[in-house]
């Protein structure tokens, strides 16, 4: 059974690691349209 847990755990990795980069793209986005907003570059 090593083996579920190992997918189990790959899977939750992964998803964590796209959830992270979603996360921290849409902060970057964000920052951006905040900036353009202000109209400061």
């Amino acid at each position: 059974m090593w083996y579920f847990a190992w997918i189990l755990g790959v899977t939750l990795a992964v998803l964590m690691a796209s959830l992270a980069a979603t996360l921290c793209d849409a902060k970057e986005c964000a920052l951006d349209a905040a900036r353009r907003a202000d109209g400061s570059h």
